[in-house]
Formats: C-alpha cells, sequence, structure tokens
C-alpha cells in the first residue's frame, strides 16, 4: 500500500524483464500522480484555492485531474462570491449602522464621504443634497443640488450648486440614473496630496433616491477604474443613503409641524380665551343697553381697540428711534473721542517740528493721519444716514453758479484723478442756465460722493462730468422735475468696472454694494449711493443709473432749475454770546467743493503765550490737545471734570478761552457752561465746545446754554488754531461744523 515501491526480480530476462520494467514505469506513474494529486487536495484543503493539478494523466486519471481542477475552480469563485458578498453585506451594515441615529444633513454627507470613499479606492468626493424649496432665493426657481461634503477636493473650489440637468450632477438627479465615464479628458481634475498629483482614471455619478425622489447626488474619483463589486457596493448603498436622507428630512418635517402645531395650539388657546372674554362683555353689554346702544358701543370699542393699536404702533416707532438716536450718539462719541487724538497726534508726528523723525517715520504718521481721516469719512455718512433717516436734514435753497461748480470739481478731484493716471474732463452744454436754486452743501455732497465713486471703481480711462438740461418733453415721474421750467442734468460717466444690470437698484440700498467682494478691494460701507439718493431726492430731483459691466457707469443728478422744498432752519433763535450761526450742513462761504487743505497753517501771532482752559474727562484728548497747543506757544490749564475747571478760572483770570467737552460725569459741558455764565466776570469769555457729539440737536443744545462756537471731534488742528484766534482776537465769527469733517 506504499507508493514509490519497484519489483525487483533477480535473474530474468526477455519476456519477464520487459514486463518487469513495464510493471516498474506503470507504478512510478501512478505514484507521480497521486502524489501530486494528494498535494493540491492537501493544499485545498488548507484553504489554498490557488493551486491546479499540472501532472499528465490520461484515461480515467486524467479525467478525475480534470474534475478535481474544476471543482478547485468552482469553489474558488464561490468563496470569492461568498466573500464579496459577506464585503457587500458587512459594509453595508456597517455604514447603515453609522447613519442611524444622524440627524444633520451636512454631517450624513461628510460621514459618506470619509467612509465610502476610501473604501471604493476613490481619491476625490463630493455629496450634494437638493436644496429645501423654502431655501431657494424666488418661489418656483428650479430645483438645485447644493454641495454639502468633499473629500480629497483640490485647492480650486469647485462649483457649489446645480441645477436639475446642470452638469453630470444635475443629469443624474434628472435622469435617476448612475453615470460612470472612465475616459476623462486631460485636466478634467487633479488628484493632489503632498507629494504630487494625478488625473483621475474614471468617476462615477450617483442620484440618491427615495420613492423616485432625487434627494441628493454622490460624485466619487478614482486614479482606476472602479471594480464591478465597487459599483454594485455603490448601487445598494445609495438606497440605504437615500432611506437615511428621507428619514432625517422626515424627521425635521415632523419636528417642524409639531413645533407649528403647538404654535396654532397655544395661539387657538389664546383666541379662544380673548373670545371668552370677549363673549362675556357682549352679554353684560346686553343685560344693560338696547340692541342699538349695544350696536354703537361695540363700534366704539373696535375704533377705540384701533386707535390704541395706531397710539401703541407710534410709540413704538418713537421708543426705536430714540434708543437708535441714542445708540449713534453714543457710538459716535466713543469712534470720535480717540480718533481725535489720534488725528491730532498723528499730525504733530508728520510734521516734525522738530525734525527729529526720519523720512519714513514721517511718512507712516502721514498714513496713520490719512487713514484716520478716511474712518471719519465713514463715520459721517453713517451719521448722514441716520439724520436722513429721522427726518433731521434740512434744506436751504440759494443761487449756485453752475461754473463755479464745474471750477470746483476740477479743482477738487483733478489731483486724485492724476493720481490714479486718469484724465477728468468737465463738460457743459451751451443752453445751459448760469445758475439754480437748491441747496449747495447737498449739492456738493452728492456730486462729492458719485465723482469719489467714479475715481475709486476706475482703474484706466477718464471719469467725466457733463452739465446739460434734459429733453422737456422726458417725463421723470417726480412732481418737482415735471412741473419744473427746466431739469438740470449732472452726469458722472466713467470707464470703471461697470455693475452687472440685476445689481443696479441694490446699489442705492444702505450698506450694499454690487458684489460682495468689492467692499474688500476698494472699501466703503455702501452708504454713498443710499445717502445721495436719499438728498436728490429732498433737492426734488432724483439719481439715474445706467451701466455696463467691463465699459463704465453713468450716474445722472436730475435737479429741477427751482428747488421746490423750504424749511426752517433746525436751530432756534441764537443765544447770547454766539454770532449768527450758519444753518446746519449750509455751506459757509467756502467753495462747494473744496481741495484738500494745506498741511500746514500757522496760527495768529497773538496766540503765542495766551492761556487756554481744557475741560475734559478723556485723557487721551487731553494730552493730544495740549502738546498740539503747547507746541504752538499756548499756555494750557486742565481740569478733568466741569466743577474743577470752574474753580480753575477763579484762580487763574488771565484764561483767555475755554475748550469744552460736552459728555463728563456729573456736571456735563452744558450745565458747567450754565454755570460759567452765570458768573458775571465770564460772561464775554469764549467757550468753544470740542465734543464727539454730532447727533442732531446736539449742536442747538450747547449753543443754548451759552457756547460761542460747537466743533465736532476730531478736529482739524488748524482750523481749531484760527477758530480759537478769531474769538481771543474779538474777531470771531460764528464757525459751527457739525459734520465732523475738515475743511
Amino acid at each position: 500500500g506504499k507508493l514509490g515501491g519497484q519489483a525487483q526480480v533477480r535473474g530474468v530476462s526477455g519476456t519477464w524483464r520487459d514486463l518487469t520494467e513495464s510493471v516498474n514505469q506503470l507504478a512510478g506513474t501512478l505514484t507521480t500522480q497521486l502524489r501530486a494529486i494528494a498535494a493540491v487536495s492537501t493544499a485545498v484543503a488548507r484553504g489554498d484555492l490557488t493551486q491546479q493539478i499540472q501532472v499528465a494523466a490520461f484515461g480515467e486519471v486524467a479525467e478525475l485531474k480534470d474534475n478535481i481542477n474544476q471543482m478547485i475552480a468552482a469553489l474558488r469563485e464561490t468563496t470569492a462570491e461568498n466573500a464579496e458578498q459577506g464585503w457587500l453585506d458587512s459594509n453595508l451594515a456597517r455604514i447603515g449602522g453609522l447613519l442611524q441615529g444622524q440627524r444633520d444633513l451636512g454631517d450624513v454627507g461628510q460621514l459618506i464621504m470619509e467612509e465610502v470613499a476610501p473604501l471604493v479606492g476613490a481619491q476625490v468626493g463630493t455629496f450634494f443634497l437638493a436644496a429645501d424649496p423654502g431655501d431657494l432665493a424666488e418661489a418656483g426657481a428650479p430645483a438645485c443640488w447644493v454641495m454639502r461634503a468633499g473629500y480629497g477636493l483640490p485647492v480650486e473650489d469647485p462649483p457649489q450648486e446645480y441645477r436639475l440637468g446642470e452638469g453630470l450632477v444635475g443629469q443624474a438627479a434628472a435622469s435617476k440614473q448612475s453615470i460612470v465615464v472612465t475616459e476623462l479628458p486631460a485636466g478634467y481634475l487633479d488628484v493632489r496630496s503632498g507629494t504630487g498629483t494625478a488625473a483621475p482614471g474614471a468617476i462615477v455619478v450617483l442620484p440618491v433616491l427615495f420613492e423616485g425622489e432625487s434627494l441628493g447626488v454622490i460624485e466619487l474619483g478614482a486614479t482606476t477604474p472602479f471594480s464591478a463589486l465597487h459599483l454594485t457596493f455603490l448601487e445598494r448603498l445609495v438606497a440605504t443613503i437615500g432611506v437615511a436622507l428621507a428619514t432625517i428630512q422626515a424627521g425635521r418635517r415632523t419636528e417642524q409641524l409639531l413645533a407649528q402645531s403647538q404654535r396654532l395650539t397655544t395661539e387657538l388657546q389664546d383666541q379662544s380665551a380673548e373670545l371668552q372674554r370677549t363673549n362675556a362683555e357682549l352679554e353684560e353689554k346686553a343685560l344693560q343697553l338696547s340692541e342699538q346702544n349695544r350696536n354703537v358701543e361695540l363700534k366704539n370699542m373696535e375704533i377705540d381697540a384701533a386707535r390704541r393699536g395706531v397710539e401703541e404702533k407710534a410709540q413704538q416707532l418713537a421708543l426705536a428711534n430714540q434708543y437708535k438716536s441714542e445708540f449713534l450718539a453714543n457710538m459716535s462719541h466713543e469712534l470720535r473721542t480717540p480718533l481725535n487724538s489720534l488725528l491730532l497726534l498723528s499730525r504733530l508726528l508728520a510734521d516734525n517740528r522738530d525734525s527729529n523723525l526720519t523720512s519714513k517715520q514721517t511718512e507712516f504718521a502721514r498714513t496713520i493721519h490719512a487713514s484716520a481721516t478716511e474712518l471719519l469719512r465713514l463715520i459721517e455718512d453713517i451719521l448722514d444716514l441716520s439724520k436722513i433717516e429721522a427726518g433731521r436734514v434740512d434744506i436751504h435753497p440759494a443761487p449756485v453758479e453752475l461754473a463755479d461748480v464745474c471750477a470746483e470739481v476740477e479743482q477738487a478731484f483733478g489731483v486724485q484723478a492724476e493720481d490714479k493716471g486718469l484724465e477728468l474732463r468737465v463738460e457743459t452744454a451751451a443752453e445751459l442756465p448760469s445758475s439754480i436754486t437748491t441747496d449747495a452743501q447737498r449739492l456738493h455732497q452728492i456730486l462729492r460722493n458719485l465723482l469719489a465713486n467714479a475715481i475709486k471703481f476706475t482703474d484706466t480711462g477718464s471719469v467725466t462730468l457733463e452739465v446739460g438740461l434734459a429733453s422737456p418733453r422726458t417725463l421723470h415721474g417726480v412732481p418737482s422735475l415735471d412741473g419744473a421750467r427746466s431739469v438740470v442734468t449732472f452726469a458722472v460717466r466713467d470707464t470703471g468696472i461697470g455693475i452687472p444690470g440685476e445689481k443696479l437698484a441694490m446699489i442705492f440700498e444702505a450698506f450694499q454694494q454690487a458684489d460682495g467682494t468689492t467692499s474688500r478691494k476698494y472699501g466703503g460701507t455702501g452708504l454713498g449711493l443710499s445717502i445721495s439718493k436719499e438728498l436728490a431726492g429732498l433737492l426734488g430731483g432724483r439719481i439715474e443709473v445706467s451701466s455696463e459691466p467691463g465699459s463704465g457707469s453713468v450716474f445722472t443728478l436730475l435737479l429741477p432749475d427751482e428747488c421746490p422744498v423750504t424749511t426752517p432752519a433746525a436751530s432756534g433763535v441764537p443765544p447770547r454770546h454766539v454770532a449768527e450761526a450758519p444753518p446746519e450742513g449750509a455751506d459757509r462761504g467756502g467753495p462747494i467743493l473744496r481741495a484738500a487743505a494745506p498741511s500746514t497753517v500757522h496760527p495768529a501771532p497773538d496766540l503765542s503765550g495766551t492761556t487756554v482752559l481744557i475741560v475734559d474727562d478723556d485723557v487721551r484728548n487731553v494730552f493730544a490737545l495740549t502738546s498740539a497747543l503747547e507746541m504752538h506757544g499756548l499756555e494750557v490749564l486742565y481740569a478733568d471734570n466741569g466743577l474743577d475747571g470752574i474753580a480753575l478760572l477763579g484762580e487763574h483770570p488771565e484764561v483767555r478761552i475755554v475748550l469744552m467737552d460736552a459728555m463728563m460725569p456729573d456736571l456735563d459741558g452744558n450745565a458747567t457752561t450754565r454755570r460759567i455764565r452765570a458768573l458775571p466776570q465770564w460772561q464775554d469769555l469764549p467757550i468753544v465746545f470740542l465734543t464727539a457729539k454730532a447727533m442732531p440737536g446736539d449742536r442747538e443744545s450747547s449753543l443754548a446754554a451759552g457756547a460761542t462756537d460747537y466743533v465736532t471731534k476730531p478736529v482739524d488742528l488748524d482750523e481749531l488754531l484760527a477758530i480759537m484766534a478769531s474769538w481771543v482776537t474779538g474777531n470771531g465769527k460764528a464757525t459751527v461744523r457739525e459734520d465732523g469733517g475738515q475743511p
């Protein structure tokens, strides 16, 4: 029974010898075949299904070999199928378990990307969810699929959303069929890692369906084509994901409906209680009054309830406006107070009177001063908008020479345009009248905003102001324009970046710009055009705009030749010690558009040695003012509250002028001024308010308290010295300035 043995017959020859050799050869062949079969059988028994019987065989042994090989192949295929099925079942079960209990759709998307992409050998992937119809910008807008998660995405941001049928994502959602692409064009997508970049060899786009509805789309990309096993896995997985998404959405809808139901129940209970109270009242009235009196009483009750509702709304509106005004006043004070020190000290450093700073350091100081000035302009825009919304902007019509307007535009904006390499042109029509009647200051403000915007948003080319007359046959939709003898147009034309048509209406809204990126590139608050639009309406006109992206824009201000608005000045009768002040915001004798102030203006000679008292509780302002005034030869006394200020006046009769802050603890600037004016020896002492309060009514309150002049922080040093010199020498005129800007 042992294989490998040989017949050993001695002393035979001939036929017996041949027979012996044949037997031995047959035994050897059979031994080799059986050992080969035994070896493969042993390997299969140990789980190695890669072996095949390779030994040569004939007859029944060959059939046995072939049967065993076929059995091994069948067993190998069955084992592979079982392994694949096990892989499918285990991974589907595992991911299905991970999806259970999830409540956030974004978390589900990220979980799917992190689990599925590595599992199928994908290097990049995205997960899109169908947008909630309530989140779409417009009712009835096309369905949209928004990217909620990604895996291994390149640095460049891919599109964030697709419409139905748009791209492969939208097409998969529309057709509800998977899309597999195996031959991608060069540059279609990069798979990137820390060591290199490779192009994917295939992508698969699978819609996530539930009951025939596309809830989402999954897109995966791999450097090698996806195997049939992986594709089968993905096809089965999206069904599981669809159920999970539908469950989450159903849960969210259930929560929303529950909340709505609870809210409606509460409202119903309230209404029921209210109805019961009303019925009780009606029954009580019915016992006391006749049917006619009851009807009259019910009508009176309804009218009274409506009146109370209107009064309550009016009170709420007034209270909201009061809170808003108080907030803006406080914010104005808090912003202007440190800004005052910043402007004064940076100006002193930029002047470098002691010549102890390098040119680079003085340039730093100029940059700080310019930035602070720009911040001041932004604050003024916000305050202007608040005044307009509160209806506290007065219009003061007066004749305005159009030739002066054109000349001052060239003077004010010529250098700015030249610095940007732009050509500034001013063109006037031949039939233009010599003057119009309007508010010069408000016209200045509108033109400044339009021209500044045109220069800011134009990098090459030109900016043109065209002053002309509108066609008399044109209807503008504004009564003051349609009824005017003539309509003057101020068209600001530029060759800048332009504005998309759908954004034209939005740019006139407060805090809005044509593009979210504009404010980051060009700066600004988005208030200029909103303010200009409102001011144009106050002047009886309007602003029109036309634009083409990449070619430029045209903003046209239309004004009647006679401003229809005549409102009284905001301020009442000027108080004692104060010369007649110009109305708030009115032009003060200077040009309608002012050029930049000179860098240095020397104070009057008689200020040297003059004693000035500063009453201010903010050490920063006191330090900045003291440094600036002492540098110009003045003697400075300081008190941080009103009571100490009054005491210092009594101790120092040599004080020639007082710089008073408005907001101080215990005794504010107005109360301090009243006490000073109550003393006979200080009846004519100049008291100039330097304050960060710039809201409507602040100036009038201080003037009524006895202030000589009123200047808002941050102050321009040259202007302050000029004002002080005029009052110290007795030649002072009211230079009240409420806009906070520099002359």
